[in-house]
């Protein structure tokens, strides 16, 4: 190699969701990434084309049914499109997906770096599942990536070598950074996937109990999933239809817009039955980053990035009381939050920028 610098990247991702894994696309953008694989946890896609279409041309009648199952058809095309591509390093996302391009890289004799967020590292049945794969994995990826102390943690108690883990918290993408909040409004947002781990019916516990005292208060809690249905429901049951409000899907250049109208992020983040846990929230950086005290859970990398007191509140999991409390002192002082909102951005802007993630990742990648 010609330097540290010169190095062609591929990032394997199981899908493209430009909704929940923007993280992924910033990779991608800011790498930048020579080429992307993606389609399932082992690539069946290349940008926007079937692998498998755009290797058959080259592969003749004889050969393709000398290769019956697809599983070994769908390597050797991966394989070609590597060395076309003159590829160095792979990159990939999520620890299922490093198990399934592992015998490629071994083959390719490419180095791996595999980059964990948070069920690849905590649900029971997917390390139950991959226990045998991770531990091969470990040993033969150059670098292990993690966004959290707690889940470096939890990768060592699994055999993954002290010395390959990388601590690299998310980049907040600058845009946020821009966003001027007055402090003025009663208005929460909270924005997620509405799934188990993001606690979504905590929260609308916790505002319910709010509600009485505060009448102009308000909730709004963009995103979508399996529990959207069930939250809703739980809000005509609360009595809190003309409180809290469903947006939908938010395009990620509004999100700045919304928090800008807002007092403080919610967000009440658990551990599921299944064990799945977060990351380090991303939207939770994001609000930090515009300016927003946040209001959330002792959970996974939350404290990393949240300081308790400082930038925002801290409760323990599945603890409504104390999540009621903490709204509760953001309304009735708007100076307490604006100092908090004001630190948060601080501190993101010093420890948290996009740049610093993307050097560190391409850091690792190069060396």
């Amino acid at each position: 190699m010609d330097g540290q610098k010169n190095k062609r990247i591929a990032v394997v991702t199981h899908k493209l969701d430009a909704y929940s894994e923007t993280f992924i696309h910033a990779q991608i953008k800011f790498l930048p990434a020579d080429m992307v694989l993606h389609g399932g946890l082992l690539p069946t896609m290349v940008g926007e084309k079937s692998i498998l279409s755009t290797n058959m041309k080259k592969m003749n009648r004889i050969t393709y049914f000398l290769y019956k199952k697809e599983i070994f058809t769908l390597e050797k095309a991966i394989i070609q499109l590597i060395k076309e591509k003159k590829i160095n390093v792979v990159l990939a996302q999520y620890g299922p997906v490093g198990v399934a391009i592992l015998p490629i890289c071994k083959k390719a004799n490419l180095p791996l770096v595999v980059h964990f967020h948070g069920f690849d590292a905590s649900h029971f049945k997917t390390l139950q599942k991959y226990a045998a794969g991770y531990r091969e994995m470990f040993e033969y990826a150059k670098a292990i990536i993690v966004v959290s102390e707690k889940m470096a943690e939890a990768l060592k108690n699994i055999a993954c070598p002290f010395n390959k883990l990388i601590l690299n918290h998310y980049g907040v993408n600058e845009i946020f950074f821009l966003a001027k909040p007055l402090y003025e409004s009663d208005t929460f947002f909270a924005m997620g996937r509405f799934v188990e781990k993001k606690g979504p019916e905590f929260s609308i516990r916790a505002f319910a109990k709010v509600a009485s005292q505060f009448p102009s208060a308000r909730l709004y809690m963009a995103g979508d999933g399996p529990l959207l249905e069930s939250c809703k429901n739980l809000v005509a049951e609360l009595s809190l239809s003309k409180s809290v409000f469903f947006p939908g899907i938010i395009k990620h250049e509004m999100v700045p817009g919304f928090m800008q109208k807002s007092i403080a992020f919610v967000q009440h983040s658990i551990v599921a039955e299944s064990g799945d846990s977060e990351g380090t929230p991303v939207a939770i950086m994001e609000a930090s980053a515009a300016g927003l005290p946040v209001i959330a859970t002792i959970h996974a990398g939350i404290p990393d990035v949240i300081l308790d007191g400082v930038t925002g509140i801290l409760v323990p999991e599945k603890d409504i009381d104390k999540m009621a409390d903490a709204m509760r002192q953001i309304l009735s002082n708007k100076a307490f939050a604006r100092n908090m909102g004001e630190a948060g951005r601080k501190r993101m802007l010093s420890k948290f920028t996009m740049d610093r993630y993307i050097s560190l990742l391409q850091k690792v990648l190069n060396t």
